[in-house]
């Protein structure tokens, strides 16, 4: 165990990493959805989309921390921060690189929402969906999972997930919404024609 340590610690800090990637999407899925009713729900609602996302990021470190002190593939800081840069698996490495410069990008302008634009803001959060496609094709093949059937099933799951909800949510995003006619002003009940 004490060899494989690192190796192990930087297996179970991606999953967990990739796990809560997953629930923050679908999180923030529900949250746009407004599946609490029309209002947004309570701020608790909000503050777990970006708790999840906050440990999305922590797992992320132990990850990519665990695989730098790993000592069988022997990373490297370029190898972990460049894409292509390694000779193990370049390809699937670069995808989880590509992804974690995503939700790194993502969380940073989060952080600072109220210093840019809503529109860049929200242009930059929807690569949300970018990370969770980026980092599920790291999953299945840079992992030592990849012959297993559970994180391809849970990969194809996901998907069907993500594509329904965003379906509803640019569904109801676009349906033309009842506005309220002009009001009758009536000053005299008097002044009404009668029928």
């Amino acid at each position: 165990m004490t060899s494989h340590f690192w190796w192990y610690t930087a297996r179970a800090g991606g999953l967990v990493s990739w796990g809560l990637v997953v629930a923050s999407c679908v999180w923030g899925l529900l949250l746009a959805l407004r599946v609490g009713g029309r209002r947004p729900g309570p701020a608790w609602h909000l503050s777990m989309h970006r708790y999840l996302s906050a440990l999305a990021i922590v797992f992320l470190a132990v990850h990519v921390s665990a695989i730098i002190g790993d000592s069988f593939v022997h990373f490297t800081l370029g190898d972990v921060l460049i894409p292509f840069a390694t000779d193990w698996h370049p390809l699937a490495v670069a995808w989880g690189i590509i992804a974690m410069y995503l939700i790194v990008a993502i969380e940073v302008t989060s952080l600072f929402r109220h210093r840019i634009s809503n529109a860049a803001w929200r242009g930059i959060h929807l690569t949300s969906y970018l990370v969770l496609a980026v980092s599920t094709i790291h999953l299945l093949t840079a992992g030592t999972d990849v012959d297993d059937v559970l994180p391809e099933v849970l990969a194809i799951a996901l998907g069907v997930v993500v594509v329904f909800g965003s379906a509803m949510i640019l569904t109801w995003r676009s349906a033309p919404r009842e506005r309220p006619g002009p009001l009758l002003r009536v000053q005299d009940e008097k002044s009404l024609p009668v029928p």
